[in-house]
């Protein structure tokens, strides 16, 4: 299993947008600071700032915050299709579809401006 710790503004508001919109399941939620969702192998933390050990600031007393360009990426069969729903859905679409080499892509962003990256892989290829 692969972990990614994701820093959230409000915890209770992100963990339905990862259930509801990108299908993860809840391992464990501790309202208002903490939960641990799943989905395929991946095991997605959220924290809020300031709570646990993951939400205490650097040792130059910068605190932990959400955003940035780093991000996970989810495999989807049909990216216009889940793009429109998730657009439809009011959920902010960071960058339009971009076509590369092994497929295209999109990214999207959780409810505190965390990317989520959603890939759709050329015909014929794995991923």
């Amino acid at each position: 299993m692969i972990t990614v710790r994701y820093i959230v503004d409000d915890v209770d508001a992100a963990v339905p947008f990862y259930v509801e919109r990108l299908g993860f399941a809840v391992v464990m939620h501790a309202p208002a600071g903490f939960a641990m969702l799943d989905r395929d192998g991946l095991r997605l933390l959220l924290n809020r700032p300031g709570a646990g050990g993951a939400g205490h600031p650097d040792d130059t007393g910068r605190p932990p915050a959400p955003g940035g360009w780093n991000r996970f990426q989810l495999a989807v069969p049909d990216l216009d299709e889940v793009l429109a729903g998730l657009e439809h859905a009011g959920v902010r679409v960071r960058t339009g579809i971009v076509a590369g080499g092994g497929g295209r892509q999109a990214v999207i962003e959780d409810p505190s401006g965390n990317p989520i990256e959603l890939f759709e892989p050329k015909a014929g290829e794995t991923w």
